[in-house]
C-alpha cells in the first residue's frame, strides 16, 4: 500500500519588501518611523516584512522611484529570498508602477493601495464598504493602461492599429460610470444620516478622534459599556458608532471613528468625509492619545491637521493620553530598572501644562477612569446649561 502523503493547505503570509527614500527635510530616524508604520499596515493586511531598503534622494526618480542601481539590489534581493511582494512607502504614478514591475516582475504596491486593501477587509456597512469600492476605482482609473498590456499595440502605421486602445476606453467608460452610481449612493446614505443626525440633535454630542490605534474604541467599550470592534490593528474601526451614553443622569451621545494616519490617500479622505461629519459636528473632541508610542508628538500633530483640514480644531477638546501603564521614557536605560510613573508624574510633565484640559488614563487597566467620566460630566453640564437653561432635574 502506497505511503499517503499530506500536504500542507494553509495560507501562508506573503512576503513583503519595503521600499522608502530620504528626501533632504527628512532624517533617517522618520523614515525608519514611517516604514515602521508601513511594517504594522502590511501585518494588519496579512503580510511579513522581511526587509526594508532606504535610498537618500534630492526627490524620488520619475521613472523607477527609487536609482537604478537600488532597483538593481532590491531585484537581486528579491529573487534570492523569493519575495512575494514589494511595498513603496510613497504613492507611485502610473509609469513608476509599470517600470517597477517590468523590473521586478512581483507584486508591487504603495501605501495607499496597501490602506486601500486594508480598508476593504475592515469595511462592515453598507456605507463604509460603497466608500471604500469608490476610493479604489479613483486609485485605479489612471493606472488601466497596465492591466491591458496584452492588448497593446504591437506597432503603428496604417492597418497596423491593435484593439488594445479601445478597450482601455470601454473600461474606462465602465469604471467613471460606476463612480458616478457610488457617489449617487453615497448621496442618498449621507441624506438618511443626515436625518438620523436630527433627531438626535437634541442631545450634546461628544466624539473620540485620534490617530489609528490609540485605544479609541477600547475607551468607546469601557464609558458606554458596549461592544464595538477593538483590536492591536490598524484601521480595526471604519464604521462610526454612536452610543447614547449616562453619567450621573445625564445623558449625552459617544461617537468613534475612523483613525488618522500620516500620508492617508486624498481620495481616500475625500470618500470618508461623509463618516467623519460626526466629527464636525460634535460639541465636544476627547482627543486620544497613545502616551507610549514614541512618537506621539508627531501623531498629535497629524490629527490636529487633519482636524484643521476639516474645520474642527475650534471645538472644545478633551486630551486624553491613553496607555499610561506601557509608556517608557524616551531616556530609559534597558540596562537599568526603571520605576513606573506615578499619575502625579505625568500631571506634573510639560503634557498637562497647556490651555487643553489633559487627562492621563490606562482604558485597558482602567486607571484613572473616574477622574476622566468627572471631566467629560463637567464638560458635558456646561454646554447642557447653555443650551436647556431651565432643564434643572438632571443635576
Amino acid at each position: 500500500m502506497p505511503r499517503q502523503k499530506f500536504f500542507d493547505t494553509a495560507l501562508k503570509p506573503e512576503k513583503a519588501v519595503l521600499v522608502g527614500i530620504i528626501t533632504p527635510g527628512e532624517t533617517e530616524e522618520q523614515t525608519r518611523e514611517y516604514l515602521d508604520e508601513l511594517t504594522f499596515l502590511v501585518d494588519t493586511a496579512g503580510g511579513e516584512t522581511d526587509k526594508s531598503f532606504t535610498q537618500r534622494m534630492q526627490k524620488p526618480d520619475r521613472a523607477t522611484f527609487v536609482g537604478t542601481g537600488k532597483l538593481e539590489e532590491i531585484n537581486a534581493y528579491v529573487k534570492s529570498e523569493e519575495i512575494d511582494m514589494v511595498v513603496f512607502d510613497d504613492e507611485l504614478s502610473p509609469s513608476q508602477l509599470r517600470n517597477i514591475e517590468n523590473e521586478l516582475q512581483v507584486k508591487i504596491l504603495d501605501r495607499s493601495n496597501l490602506i486601500l486593501d486594508i480598508f476593504a477587509r475592515r469595511a462592515q456597512s453598507s456605507q463604509a464598504k460603497t466608500q471604500v469600492e469608490l476610493a479604489q476605482l479613483q486609485y485605479l482609473l489612471p493606472r488601466l493602461t497596465r492591466l491591458w498590456t496584452h492588448l497593446e499595440r504591437q506597432k503603428g502605421g496604417i492597418g497596423m492599429r491593435g484593439p488594445g486602445e479601445s478597450q482601455i476606453e470601454t473600461d474606462r467608460r465602465l469604471i467613471l460610470n460606476k463612480i458616478s452610481l457610488l457617489k449617487e449612493r453615497l448621496r442618498e446614505i449621507d441624506k438618511q444620516n443626515e436625518t438620523q443626525r436630527k433627531n438626535r440633535s437634541q442631545l450634546v454630542r461628544v466624539s473620540l478622534v485620534g490617530y489609528t490605534n490609540v485605544g479609541k474604541s477600547t475607551i468607546m467599550n469601557m464609558i458606554s459599556k458596549s461592544e464595538v470592534f477593538a483590536e492591536n490593528k490598524l484601521f480595526a474601526t471604519l464604521d462610526t458608532t454612536v452610543r447614547k451614553v449616562v453619567i450621573e443622569n445625564l445623558p449625552f451621545l459617544l461617537s468613534d471613528t475612523v483613525g488618522f494616519i500620516r500620508k492617508l490617500p486624498h481620495h481616500l479622505i475625500e470618500c470618508f468625509k461623509s463618516t467623519l461629519d460626526e466629527v464636525r459636528e460634535a460639541d465636544i473632541l476627547i482627543h486620544v492619545v497613545d502616551i507610549s508610542h514614541p512618537n506621539f508628538e508627531d501623531q498629535i500633530n497629524t490629527v490636529n491637521e487633519t482636524l484643521k483640514e476639516m474645520g474642527a480644531i475650534d471645538k472644545e477638546i478633551i486630551m486624553v493620553f491613553n496607555k499610561i501603564d506601557a509608556y517608557v521614557p524616551a531616556d530609559f536605560d534597558p540596562q537599568e530598572e526603571h520605576p513606573p510613573l506615578t499619575l502625579s508624574d505625568f500631571k506634573n510633565s510639560w503634557m498637562n501644562k497647556n490651555r487643553t484640559p489633559a487627562i492621563f488614563i490606562s482604558a485597558l487597566n482602567k486607571e484613572n477612569i473616574e477622574e476622566f467620566r468627572s471631566l467629560l460630566y463637567e464638560k458635558v453640564k456646561a454646554i447642557h446649561k447653555v443650551r436647556y437653561p431651565y432643564d434643572k432635574l438632571l443635576y
